[in-house]
């Protein structure tokens, strides 16, 4: 499996994303939208940053059921109910994303929405992954 991130030098320097990633292998894993949700079902943590750890520990227990790892996480969209709370709090996020999924980042995207499927919830991550042999 090979993935190259691509960050042209006429855009914007991307922090805590990639612009673009080339990603080949033999599988493509399509990971469902995550939130915060114990094993009961329950959405835990009363904050952003704790409901963000979270669903990203979340969407990163499912790839590696699926035999992948977070580096081989080509696409993550992050919906969220509050965008200046989720750019407020961007530091935050990041060592969160680093201390469980590194800093090989992949195609990324933040969406704001009105609500999640549980109005508790603050965030929501989903991606895909590419796998190779």
């Amino acid at each position: 499996m090979s993935v190259e991130r691509v960050n042209p030098p006429g855009l914007s320097p991307p922090a805590g994303f990639s612009h673009a990633v080339v990603a080949t292998g033999d599988r493509v894993v399509f990971l469902a939208g995550q939130t915060a949700l114990d094993a009961d079902g329950k959405v835990v943590g009363e904050t952003l940053p704790e409901q963000f750890e979270r669903a990203l520990g979340n969407l990163l227990a499912a790839l590696r059921a699926a035999g992948g790892t977070p580096r081989d996480l080509a696409r993550v969209t992050v919906y969220v109910t509050d965008v200046a709370a989720y750019r407020g709090c961007a530091g935050e996020l990041g060592r969160v994303w680093r201390a469980s999924a590194g800093r090989d980042y992949p195609a990324m995207a933040v969406v704001g929405i009105v609500r999640l499927w549980d109005e508790r919830a603050l965030v929501e991550l989903d991606g895909f992954a590419v796998l190779g042999d």
